[in-house]
């Protein structure tokens, strides 16, 4: 088994940080971003069953997303540029319940970001930049929803310089608050 990779709990249970299998030599590099077995061997279980690709320019805003039924399990990584990742703990059950973490995933670093089920998850582009989501589950466009990317009451610090240059579709800037998805449906 490739024991290349690594895996590094964050703050919130489920979310993880994971250094991909990564080679370099005068060719140029090769990069392993998935493996079931050596994910479960370190205590994940996660099988992708789709796979999705965005492009956002510098300064766009995605985000944040979850599905409100089937919830969509993401493994995240920057492919080309830059962002600032982020997920947030909508569990009630969770100790951690409201709880956001954030992590530059870059072409540099080659990190990934697994997002579990439970968690919404956004990303500000802080560089034009192409993105790879290995879904756990399928989109259902009926079941998806969001909270707003600067909702006061989640206080993620983006590293947002000007909010007024910020690119944001009208779907996501119309999101609902924090206030109004725990009124709604109290957590995931």
């Amino acid at each position: 088994m490739n024991t290349d990779f690594s895996f590094e709990q964050t703050s919130i249970e489920g979310v993880w940080v994971i250094t991909p299998f990564l080679r370099d030599d005068n060719r140029g590099s090769f990069i392993k971003d998935y493996n079931e077995e050596v994910f479960r061997h370190n205590g994940i279980e996660y099988l992708v069953r789709e796979t999705f690709y965005s492009f956002s320019k510098e300064n766009t805003v995605r985000g944040l997303h979850f599905q409100r039924e089937k919830q969509m399990p993401k493994l995240v990584r920057c492919i080309s540029g830059s962002i600032y990742d982020v997920a947030v703990d909508l569990r009630a059950d969770s100790k951690t319940f409201r709880s956001s973490v954030g992590f530059e995933l870059s072409s540099e670093n080659n990190l990934s970001l697994l997002v579990p089920a439970g968690c919404a998850h956004g990303f500000f582009a802080l560089t034009d930049a192409l993105v790879s989501y290995k879904c756990a589950e399928v989109f259902m466009p009926e079941t998806d929803d969001g909270i707003r990317w600067n909702d006061p009451d989640l206080g993620i610090k983006w590293p947002v310089t000007d909010s007024g240059n910020v690119i944001i579709s009208e779907k996501d800037a119309a999101l609902q608050s924090f206030a109004d998805f725990a009124s709604r449906y109290q957590s995931l």
